[in-house]
C-alpha cells in the first residue's frame, strides 16, 4: 500500500462515509476501545448496511501474547479483538471483507 488513499484509516473513513445516509449513523456506528489484556476491541454495527447478513468466516490468529486476534460477526455486529500490536490487522480484516462484499450483491 502506498499513499493516504490506501491506509487503513482512510479506507475506514471511506466505508463510514458511504454508510452515513442520514439514518444509519444516528442508530449504529463504529467503536474502538482498549481492553485490559492489553489490546484492542473494534466493533462495527453492520445492520442496515450492505454487509448485513453477508457471510463472514471467523478468523483467529495467535503469534504471541501481544500479537493475536479473533474476528467474528454475530447478530449483525463485526467484532475484532486482539493484542496490543494487532489493531491494523483487525482493521484490514474488516475492510477487506467489507470492500469485497460491496462488489457482490
Amino acid at each position: 500500500m502506498s499513499g493516504k488513499s490506501d491506509t487503513c484509516l482512510s479506507r475506514l473513513e471511506s466505508w463510514f462515509a458511504a454508510e452515513c445516509n442520514g439514518d444509519w449513523e444516528h442508530t449504529y456506528g463504529i467503536k474502538l476501545e482498549t481492553v485490559d489484556n492489553p489490546g484492542w476491541m473494534f466493533t462495527v454495527e453492520i445492520e442496515d448496511t450492505p454487509l448485513s447478513g453477508r457471510p463472514f468466516t471467523t478468523i483467529t490468529e495467535r503469534a504471541s501474547d501481544s500479537d493475536w486476534l479473533h474476528c467474528a460477526v454475530t447478530d449483525d455486529v463485526f467484532r475484532g479483538i486482539g493484542g496490543i500490536v494487532s489493531l491494523e490487522r483487525i482493521l484490514t480484516i474488516f475492510l477487506d471483507w467489507a470492500e469485497n462484499s460491496e462488489s457482490h450483491p
